[in-house]
């Protein structure tokens, strides 16, 4: 009996959140830029839509969102699930939920990966048309285990105008991007001040770089943000400024955001998935790895070929790139036993020898090698 083809439709978002339609995490190159008020606004500004709004605090070493949102109570269990908190019509977790407020967490890559697993897999979400998910500042383990846990619809990156702001934004763009999720739109914060007691309009970080960067890189520019003593009144006193102050002129530019971004998560849904990814492997057991992928193209890959190319540590140089294994050294009867993706941008595949810790990415298999 022939080995059955792996479908990948059935995807770790089906499992980890069947009822979730959206997830969009909230990135950002470095610190201070205003992400988190951002991040909370923005899901607000969604909910005021009417959407079904989550917020996921993933920022584990410095977690806002409880203060920015003025939760106090903890999440509660049921049915061996954690319920988040509610707070203006949102679902809320965050680690500073469960961390005392003069504590610090302290913790290594493997602890920061299990944080995401739980707070996707194990949190109740319930039906959402949204999942906003504020991510820590950088391009690092957190960013990673999202990425490589669930397929996102999409990143949405905040910086300020200024161009040293901005030159680390596009790292956070460059790392989505190699994890092939793409990159629904740019927020500028902080463009600009208008003194209360004058009107005049200051650019106190420049202004307009997260706009000529948006159109020179063929991003969506989702809007500006002002800077404004309003916008970190509110958040400090725990009901931001959206909810507080929907007629303001700020909560009005997190609103025109929130429209582009809806916009913008409709066109892609219609248009269709972008980056090219697998939807079915297989078989396994075979000398021949086939792969369908989304745009309907079909490529075959020996699986001897594809064992000796594995880009593991173990099997190439990490330092020099060269090969620590040679092709003669790989059985002519090798096969795959089985494929795991991950995220949108790699599979890991079992082979029949045992080896099983090479991720491949898609772009690779994509080329013939």
């Amino acid at each position: 009996m022939a080995a059955p083809v792996q479908s990948v439709t059935q995807s770790a978002k089906e499992r980890l959140l069947p009822k979730v339609k959206n997830v969009v995490p909230v990135a950002s190159g470095k610190g201070g830029v205003g992400k988190s008020t951002v991040s909370a606004n923005l899901a607000l500004a969604l909910a005021k839509t009417g959407q079904k709004v989550g917020l996921m605090d993933a920022d584990v070493y410095g977690p806002s969102i409880p203060t920015i949102l003025g939760i106090h109570d903890k999440p509660s269990m049921a049915n061996d699930r954690l319920v988040p908190v509610e707070k203006f019509g949102l679902k809320v977790i965050s680690m500073g939920l469960f961390v005392p407020a003069n504590d610090a967490v302290i913790w290594r890559g493997p602890m920061l990966h299990k944080m995401v697993q739980d707070f996707l897999g194990l949190v109740d979400w319930g039906e959402l048309d949204t999942l906003v998910v504020d991510l820590p500042p950088g391009t690092g383990d957190i960013q990673l285990s999202l990425c490589q846990t669930i397929p996102l619809t999409g990143a949405v990156i905040v910086s300020t105008p200024q161009d040293v702001a901005w030159n680390v934004a596009q790292k956070a763009i460059v790392m989505f991007d190699k994890l092939n999720t793409p990159i629904l739109g740019i927020i500028e914060n902080m463009s600009h001040h208008v003194c209360v007691n004058c009107g005049t309009k200051e650019d106190i970080f420049g202004t307009g770089g997260a706009r000529r960067a948006a159109g020179v890189l063929s991003i969506p520019y989702l809007g500006s943000i002002p800077l404004e003593t309003s916008i970190r009144r509110t958040a400090d006193e725990g009901d931001p400024v959206v909810h507080s102050h929907p007629e303001s002129a700020s909560a009005k530019c997190f609103f025109e955001i929130a429209q582009k971004l809806t916009a913008e998560m409709a066109r892609r849904y219609e248009k269709g998935d972008e980056k090219k990814v697998p939807v079915k492997f297989g078989p396994a057991g075979q000398p021949q790895v086939e792969i369908e992928w989304n745009d309907g193209v079909k490529t075959s890959h020996s699986a001897r070929e594809l064992r000796f190319h594995c880009p593991c540590a173990s099997c190439v140089n990490e330092l020099t790139g060269e090969r620590k294994i040679k092709l003669e050294w790989v059985p002519q009867s090798m096969t795959a036993r089985a494929f795991h993706p991950v995220g949108r941008y790699a599979v890991q595949i079992v082979w029949s020898d045992g080896h099983n810790t090479g991720l491949y990415g898609y772009d690779f298999l994509r080329k013939s090698i």
